[in-house]
């Protein structure tokens, strides 16, 4: 997950990459937030302030390791959560097996993973992949190491 920071007054977007975290951060991030890591990580997926600005807090803390959570406190419209490299294929293959069989619906929702997307070209290659004919299972090999039918 990225979390895009604009600071009122600022053009500025300040780009927090939590798509990857420490367990020490994690565990910091639990015990400010008062939620389980999952929990966390569902509440950024769904806009939770508190998840947000938890999370948000820890990044900073990287390259600001005196930064207090109470001094790190954006209005709600200064955050904004979009889907980093690492989620983007795990949405894409969801959404293929949850819309498959609907070429609209399937449109619509890749749509949404665009917009949602923190780079747009990573997410083009996601849903390229998810997409993609897969390969048919090998057939079964017989006792001796041959395929079965030979």
């Amino acid at each position: 997950m990225i979390i895009e920071y604009t600071p009122e007054g600022s053009e500025t977007v300040e780009v927090l990459d939590a798509g990857r975290m420490r367990a020490s951060e994690v565990q910091a991030i639990e015990r400010a937030a008062d939620m389980k890591w999952a929990a966390v990580v569902e509440g950024l997926e769904s806009g939770d302030v508190t998840a947000i600005r938890v999370v948000g807090w820890a990044v900073k803390k990287r390259t600001e390791p005196t930064l207090r959570l109470s001094d790190f406190d954006p209005y709600d419209d200064e955050v904004r959560v979009r889907l980093g490299a690492r989620e983007l294929p795990v949405y894409a293959t969801e959404l293929v097996r949850r819309y498959g069989d609907n070429p609209e619906d399937l449109a619509a929702a890749f749509d949404e993973l665009r917009e949602a997307a923190f780079d747009r070209e990573v997410c083009e290659v996601a849903i390229k992949e998810a997409t993609a004919p897969k390969a048919p299972a090998p057939a079964p090999a017989t006792t001796d190491g041959s395929p079965t039918g030979s």
